[in-house]
């Protein structure tokens, strides 16, 4: 939301606190989520326009807060007057509710690519050295939430796909002996115990901010993301800025940005062999080997960044906030 104000201002509209939203009529209200909609008090609102983010959160795939989320929208879609989707999958299933589709805005989720520096063979070594990781390591990052809750994560949050991810890790140790996981993100308990249990090393790192992510990335050989649902992720993004190999399942905004063999590695979700083979190709394959890929994943970020989204943003304010 930070990001977004900062587009505002470059576009010259006025952002005030939440707490003057009943001062005066009507105003233009953003929710970063979609989630506000199961409590029917939102509709106390009108006649404010009101606008969300609409990122992940399918029905039907067996989450009941989805599936009232998404019954929600079918019935007070009328009284909507903006909605972000981050990719197609997600934008076909609302306009399945017969929403009008003027109101409907396809806006990756971006990245502030000046965080993240294209690395280099010296980026990644003085990375390594200071987060303690070994020099020698082929290092696989996953940086989320994949545990229910927010406490030590041994549940496992299904859409997040952690046991996906440890199945990976265990296939890959076969071949890599020297396999090392960097984790980052709050509930990871229940992929540490499987990589325990698979006698994986791994470091989990809490980040005090975050630009400090950079520096993990800058470690990194591969990036993987195993999800069976997302919207984003930002990982996407963020691995291609930083000039990081990733494999990823065909979720989120990853199956609109993704072109396979050509930025990034894409599988069909739970696709444990082809998630661990792209991840084996990657650690097969020489840095010249990999550098169009790089490259081209560097110009994806770029063209995917909140300063190139703002023509975007200026269509989704027309007739919301004027």
């Amino acid at each position: 939301m930070r990001e977004l104000k900062v587009i505002c201002d470059e576009l010259g509209v006025s952002v005030i606190k939440p707490l003057w939203k009943h001062a005066r009529q009507p105003q233009s209200i953003f929710y970063s989520n979609q989630f506000f909609l199961q409590n029917e008090q939102w509709l106390d609102l009108l006649p404010h326009r009101i606008g969300l983010a609409y990122f992940h959160g399918l029905p039907g795939t067996g989450n009941e807060g989805f599936d009232r989320v998404y019954a929600a929208l079918k019935k007070h879609h009328n009284h909507l007057a903006r909605i972000q989707v981050s990719h197609t999958e997600v934008r076909d299933v609302i306009l399945q509710t017969e929403i009008d589709p003027s109101k409907v805005f396809l806006i990756p989720i971006g990245i502030n690519t000046s965080f993240f520096p294209f690395r280099d063979a010296a980026m990644k070594q003085s990375s390594r050295i200071e987060l303690g990781v070994p020099l020698s390591a082929f290092v696989v990052g996953s940086f989320q939430k994949d545990g229910v809750g927010w406490g030590e994560g041994l549940e496992p949050k299904n859409e997040k796909g952690p046991d996906v991810f440890v199945e990976t890790m265990k296939r890959l140790k076969k071949d890599i002996p020297e396999l090392f996981v960097m984790l980052s993100g709050p509930a990871r308990g229940f992929v540490k115990k499987g990589l325990e249990e698979a006698d994986i090393p791994y470091l989990h790192i809490y980040l005090r901010s975050y630009p400090e992510i950079a520096k993990l990335f800058q470690a990194l050989d591969v990036y993987v993301v195993a999800s069976r649902q997302e919207g984003g992720p930002k990982a996407i993004l963020e691995s291609m800025a930083s000039g990081v190999p990733l494999v990823t399942t065909r979720v989120g905004q990853a199956m609109d940005l993704v072109k396979h063999g050509e930025n990034a590695f894409m599988s069909e979700v739970e696709d444990v062999d082809a998630l661990a083979s792209y991840a084996l190709q990657v650690y097969r394959l020489s840095q010249t080997d990999l550098n169009l890929m790089l490259i081209a994943g560097r110009k994806t970020a770029e063209a995917n960044s909140y300063e190139s989204q703002i023509p975007l943003w200026a269509e989704f304010m027309k007739g919301f906030v004027e």
